[in-house]
């Protein structure tokens, strides 16, 4: 009988079991998966996952605001509910970061890999093509990355305020407290706004960069 290659999931998880890159890297590559293809997967992930957060933020400012006209009802309920909005926000920017942080890892292992492929090429004008493609995708990606991580601090000050007006509410659970939140309700939906308008620019930046990986990485 034909011995068969291993699922990917136990390939993955051994690769993850070894704590090493290049287990992980190798695993993948017995599948057909190079570094591009990771880093195209984990930049269209961030991207979505900065999507989802925009989203999730609007959300959260929207509950907040309609709680600023709450007239009568369960306190506890409408506390519980603007809570439970902040965590997921938090949770969500939290998910962003960490998305942020294996794209950089494998880019960084990419553009290293790059550069040694490069170095072995013979041929002087396809070492200059391919230096050429380097640096306009490295300038790419450059752009992509500081766009993510941009938005992904514009979600802090978003958060910080979240967190004060839930924990006010827990110290100050009446209806006075609740109404008082109106004017800082404003000023969170400028921070907010900046926030959407960052992240829009990050999911277009990602979509760039797909495309230049596309036709620029090594094949």
């Amino acid at each position: 009988m034909p011995r068969r290659s291993p699922p990917l999931a136990a390939l993955l998880v051994a690769a993850l079991a070894l704590g090493c890159s290049a287990a992980y890297y190798g695993a993948m590559e017995q599948i057909g998966r190079e570094k591009r293809h990771i880093l195209a997967d984990r930049v269209a992930a961030g991207r979505d996952e900065q999507r989802a957060a925009q989203e999730q933020f609007q959300s959260a400012l929207d509950r907040f605001q309609a709680a600023t006209k709450f007239r009568g009802g369960e306190l506890e309920t409408t506390y519980r509910t603007l809570e439970a909005e902040y965590e997921k926000s938090e949770a969500r920017a939290r998910a962003v970061r960490d998305r942020i942080g294996s794209i950089e890892q494998v880019a960084d292992d990419l553009f290293d890999e790059w550069d040694d492929e490069i170095d072995q090429i013979s041929r002087e004008d396809l070492r200059k093509k391919s230096r050429a493609q380097r640096k306009q995708t490295m300038a790419r990606y450059q752009q992509l990355i500081a766009a993510m991580q941009r938005a992904s601090k514009k979600m802090d000050p978003v958060l910080t305020a979240f967190r004060d007006q839930v924990l006010f509410l827990k110290h100050n659970l009446n209806a006075a407290a609740i109404a008082s939140l109106e004017g800082d309700v404003v000023a969170i939906r400028s921070d907010v706004d900046a926030l959407v308008r960052d992240v829009e620019a990050a999911i277009r930046e990602a979509d760039a960069f797909l495309a230049t990986l596309e036709r620029s990485a090594p094949r």
